[in-house]
C-alpha cells in the first residue's frame, strides 16, 4: 500500500475499516478539530498521544516516544485495530504530525496506514464533507507489543556512526536553521557535525504536495550518491524528520532510522560538538 493517499481515493475508499485522524498540532489544534473537521475524523494529539514530554529534553528531545505500552491505550482509546485503513491528515502535508502518526502506526504494526497528499485543504478544495463538534466511536480492545518495528537510533548511535563514517545521518530542517544562521525553536543553532541537510520541505512541489515517487527516488539517489546506504534521518524534535522518511518510503527506498531526540537532543547535551555553515 502506498503511504500516500489523494482526496479522489479517499472518496471510494470502504468506510467499514476506514479511520480518518486529524493530526493539526499547535496550540489551538483541538479547539480547531471541534470547529471543522473532516467527518468522522478522530484527533491525535502531537504532544499528549505522539509524544511523552520529559522533564529535560537533553534526554530524549522535545519530542520523544512514549512508551509502546502507553501508545497501545491510545490505539485502542483511537478504536483503532490491526486490520483498520488509517488515513492521517493535518495542514502542513504531513509536516505537522501526520507523519510522525503514520511513523508510530506503522512502527507499532498496523500495516494500513496512509498521509492524505495536501492535507486539510486539499480536502476542503476537493469537497469532501466536514463536520464539528466530538465524534463519537468506540475504543479496541488493546494490542499488546513489546517493541517498536521500525529502526530507530539513539544519540550514541548517531555519534558513532558518524565516528565510523558508516551511515549517512540527514538533517532536515530548514537550511537556515542547519547553518545555524537563526534557531526559531531550541537553545542552540547549528547542527550535528557531519551530517548532511536535505530540507523536508523539498519532497514537495510548488503547490505544496508531495513529488511524484519516481522524482523522489531520482532526487534522492543523486543527493545520496557515493554516500552510506544506511540512513539516519532527523529534525529538530523527531517529528518533521517523519515527514522524509513516509518520502523515501513513498519512492521505495528502504525506511530507514529514526533519531527520535534530534537536533533538541544533540544541542542540549552537555559536551557534544555543534557545527555551522555548510
Amino acid at each position: 500500500m502506498s503511504p500516500i493517499i489523494f482526496v479522489a481515493e479517499l472518496k471510494s475508499l470502504n468506510a467499514e475499516k476506514l479511520i480518518i485522524l486529524d493530526a493539526r498540532a499547535g496550540k489551538d489544534a483541538y479547539q480547531n478539530h471541534l470547529n471543522k473537521h473532516i467527518k468522522g475524523a478522530r484527533f491525535v494529539d502531537l504532544d499528549k498521544d505522539l509524544a511523552e514530554i520529559g522533564v529535560d529534553a537533553a534526554f530524549g528531545g522535545r519530542h520523544p516516544l512514549p512508551s509502546i505500552e502507553k501508545f497501545g491505550k491510545t490505539i485502542s482509546f483511537l478504536g483503532i485495530s490491526e486490520n483498520s485503513h488509517i488515513v492521517i491528515y493535518d495542514d502542513k502535508n504531513g509536516a505537522n504530525a501526520a507523519a510522525r502518526a503514520w511513523w508510530m502506526m506503522k512502527a507499532f504494526g498496523i500495516k494500513n496506514v496512509q498521509v492524505l497528499n495536501g492535507g486539510f485543504q486539499e480536502a476542503e478544495k476537493e469537497g469532501l464533507e466536514f463536520s464539528s463538534g466530538e465524534e463519537s466511536f468506540d475504543k479496541t480492545e488493546i494490542i499488546n507489543r513489546r517493541a517498536w518495528l521500525l529502526p530507530i537510533s539513539k544519540l550514541e548511535d548517531v555519534e558513532n556512526e558518524l565516528i565510523n563514517d558508516s551511515a549517512t545521518v540527514i538533517d532536515v530542517r530548514d537550511s537556515y536553521r542547519y547553518k545555524g544562521e537563526y534557531e526559531p525553536i531550541d537553545l542552540v543553532a547549528g547542527h550535528i557535525p557531519g551530517a548532511i541537510n536535505i530540507p523536508f520541505s523539498e519532497n514537495l512541489d510548488e503547490h505544496g504536495y508531495f513529488l511524484k515517487p519516481e522524482i523522489l527516488k531520482d532526487k534522492y539517489l543523486k543527493l545520496l550518491q557515493n554516500k552510506s546506504k544506511r540512513l539516519i534521518i532527523h529534525c529538530g524534535s523527531g517529528v518533521t524528520a517523519c515527514h522524509t522518511i513516509l518520502a523515501l518510503d513513498y519512492a521505495g527506498f528502504e525506511i530507514p532510522n529514526l533519531y527520535v531526540g534530534s537536533w533538541s537532543e544533540w544541542s542540549r547535551r552537555e559536551g557534544k560538538e555543534i557545527a555551522k555553515g555548510v
